[in-house]
Parts: structure tokens; sequence; C-alpha cells
């Protein structure tokens, strides 16, 4: 992520990375954060409010249908989430429409999260909605893999 970049974040949980992605993308960048789940999504609004935070949207919001035009993010990012999504390319698909045509897709995993994907499932995945591997770090236990349209 860059300031001043207009960025997705899909399962914000509690807010605690979603608050800092907003103060990094700074008062030029815009973070619209979504979930299923009205109660995560008003405990983010609280919380950035609590914060002074006035750069992020948070939303609920269906990944198989995202309320947004194509072409309307920088990048998309999730931390420990696309496991809980039943139908990930289907997603991934959505996430690929939303981008803009440089636009980045990460993904953070965890082993200790009880829905870990593998890095070269989530490649294989990602390889089906139209998305090539730009860089992956880490390791087995804790990865990041960072893809491109």
């Amino acid at each position: 992520l860059e300031p001043g970049m207009r960025v997705l974040e899909v399962g914000p949980g509690n807010g605690r990375y979603t608050l800092a992605a907003a103060r990094w993308l700074g008062e030029a960048g815009k973070l619209v954060t979504v979930d299923i789940e009205p109660k995560m999504v008003e405990r983010v609004r609280h919380r950035a409010q609590a914060e002074g935070i006035t750069n992020l949207d948070a939303r609920v919001a269906n990944v198989y249908a995202l309320p947004f035009e194509e072409g309307s993010f920088d990048a998309v990012y999730m931390i420990t989430v696309i496991g809980e999504i039943p139908e990930p390319v289907r997603a991934m698909r959505e996430f690929h429409r939303v981008l803009k045509p440089s636009g980045t897709l990460a993904f953070s995993e965890l082993i200790m999260d009880p829905d870990y994907p593998s890095a070269q499932t989530l490649i294989r995945q990602a390889d089906q909605a139209g998305f090539r591997v730009k860089r992956q770090t880490g390791s087995f236990l804790a990865y990041t893999l960072v893809l491109e349209k």
C-alpha cells in the first residue's frame, strides 16, 4: 500500500489492521472495508470515529457482488479471510473486476488460522480468476501473496 491509494479491505475483523492501513494511506488515500457481518462493520466504524480516522468507509457487502464500479481500487487485500469464503474463485473474479488494470490483490495467511489455505492453493485459484503472482514472502507458517491482473 502506498499513501494516496484507494484500497479495498475484505473482512476487517476487529479493525486492528484496518485502522493502521487507513492511517498509512493518509488524507489523500481512501480505505473501504467490507464484511458480511453488520456487527463487525459497526465495530470498525466506531473505532475509526473514536480515533479520528476520516478516510475510512466501512460497509456491509457481499464479496460475490461488490457495490463498486469496475476499476475502482488500486489494491484489494485480506488477512486470514479468504479461507472463510465458500467460493474463493468467484470472489477473486469480483476482486479482479473492481481492481484497476494495474491493481494488486494481496493475501496474508497464518498457519494458526483454522481456515488456512496453502499458498499453492491460492495461486491455483487466483490463476482461474485472471491473476498472476507478483511477489510471495514468508514461509509455510505465515506468508503474504501479492498478485496482479
